[in-house]
């Protein structure tokens, strides 16, 4: 099947150089094409250029007029958490009295509370909740979207978590990647005794979500009050072992040394980076890794935001993604996000 669309007022992203990302002043650079009309045949972009260089004749084609209308690419969110259970409007009056992200953590709130709700219900409701939410960010704009676990915290929720995912990207038009996050947080059950839980995920989530091919990333929370450097260390190690490339949550609410392990153990992207000064920038210059912004979880919670312009500046490329979960970043709107 081929679809073409004419008359395009512009047609923005046509970038002809492939690079693997744009960096420093480069991202300055948008290119685009007025007057333009778009090729697709079998769901691929086969060709485009102005109206001017007229597009090809087809026998059979669906022709849709744009009508000076702007086309732009899909988004691209690379890290959320849309598959939760229930809501967590009460902990925004919490927010309101002035308590911290790490606060309402401590109190049993937070990912915890997620946790909870997601640990009494069933698989088959989760999908259906979840699929709402893709459905939502799909008429937003949303073409690929990558999904996390992390609010199961045992073996077998952390499964169920992956296993709607899985389901998600077999049913769902657009694309999906799964990260296991079993490192979210410490549950309570392990409270006093984290290398335990830490063992639980080496020994047994790791295993049984790579037997099943569940994961196509590995995340850990590596944060002031949640995962250590050493922690984190353990964890990562042991996805390498299995095939799992690391994706950070890292210096969101301290400097917590998350940017460097990430580099380290060649993580995709390293996530959130409020608390990035020099020796994170020189880090990341010396990498593959890919800084990524969450502007919706630091507008949300009041908290600082990353030092975008610096980073642009030092000549790193920058991403940005939703962080849609219930808690933070309760939105997968993209548009907000850029804006």
């Amino acid at each position: 099947m081929s679809l073409l669309i004419q008359n395009i007022g512009m047609l923005v992203q046509t970038r002809e150089d492939r690079r693997e990302f744009v960096a420093g002043k480069d991202m300055a650079h948008l290119p685009f094409v007025e007057d333009a009309w778009l090729l697709i045949e079998d769901d691929i972009i086969a060709a485009y250029g102005p109206m001017s260089e007229k597009p090809p004749v087809l026998s059979s084609v669906i022709t849709i007029d744009a009508a000076g209308g702007y086309l732009f690419p899909s988004y691209c969110d690379s890290h959320t958490h849309i598959v939760f259970a229930g809501s967590r409007e009460k902990e925004y009056t919490d927010k309101i009295r002035g308590l911290s992200y790490e606060e309402i953590a401590r109190r049993g709130g937070g990912i915890l509370n997620s946790a909870r709700l997601l640990h009494e219900t069933t698989e088959e409701e989760l999908f259906i909740q979840s699929m709402v939410r893709v459905r939502e960010i799909i008429t937003l704009g949303t073409g690929a979207v990558e999904i996390k676990s992390g609010y199961g915290l045992t073996t077998v929720d952390e499964l169920k978590m992956l296993r709607v995912i899985r389901r998600i990207k077999q049913e769902a038009p657009l694309t999906v990647k799964a990260t296991f996050l079993g490192a979210h947080a410490i549950p309570e059950m392990f409270r006093d005794n984290r290398n335990g839980y830490i063992d639980l995920i080496v020994n047994e989530m790791i295993p049984a979500v790579a037997a099943e091919k569940l994961a196509d990333y590995i995340d850990v929370f590596c944060d002031k009050g949640f995962f250590t450097v050493e922690e984190t260390e353990r964890i990562l190690s042991t996805g390498a072992l299995y095939g799992l490339r690391p994706k950070m949550h890292a210096n969101e609410l301290d400097y917590s040394g998350g940017i460097q392990i990430g580099v380290k153990y060649k993580a995709l992207s390293v996530d959130h980076l409020e608390f990035t000064g020099d020796d994170e920038i020189n880090a990341l210059l010396e990498s593959g890794t890919m800084p990524t912004l969450l502007p919706g979880a630091a507008f949300f919670l009041g908290m600082i935001n990353p030092p975008a312009r610096r980073m642009i500046d030092a000549g790193l490329p920058l991403a940005m993604a939703s962080d849609y979960n219930p808690g933070s970043s309760p939105s997968g709107n993209m548009k907000f996000i850029m804006s």
